[in-house]
């Protein structure tokens, strides 16, 4: 098991999603984020369905980094609830992993 961490985020144009990526690499929150345009999303929010455009963000850091990252997502985001989830990384190249962990701090 590794302490790294795979944490996905939405937002809801690409230009939001290079803003919040940038600013968490650059702060060494994450390693790395993806952004992934081009998604629509079907849900629910307070009794109402919606369809919506969003951009997937696919962000790479650690356990360590992860509350620091959640709370500047937070402080970051439009959304009054943004989506966060962090998803455990259980193995992975360990020379990837390494420089991971010495990305995010």
């Amino acid at each position: 098991m590794s302490d790294a961490l795979v944490v996905l985020v939405t937002v809801g144009e690409a230009t939001a999603g290079l803003s919040l990526g940038r600013s968490l690499v650059e702060e060494g929150l994450a390693a790395c984020v993806q952004v992934i345009p081009g998604g629509t999303a079907i849900y629910r929010w307070r009794g109402a369905v919606h369809v919506e455009p969003q951009v997937q963000l696919i962000i790479k850091t650690t356990a360590a980094a992860w509350p620091a990252l959640q709370a500047r997502i937070v402080a970051l985001h439009d959304d009054e609830t943004p989506e966060i989830l962090a998803l455990p990384v259980t193995d992975g190249l360990p020379a990837y992993l390494a420089w991971l962990k010495d990305a995010a701090a």
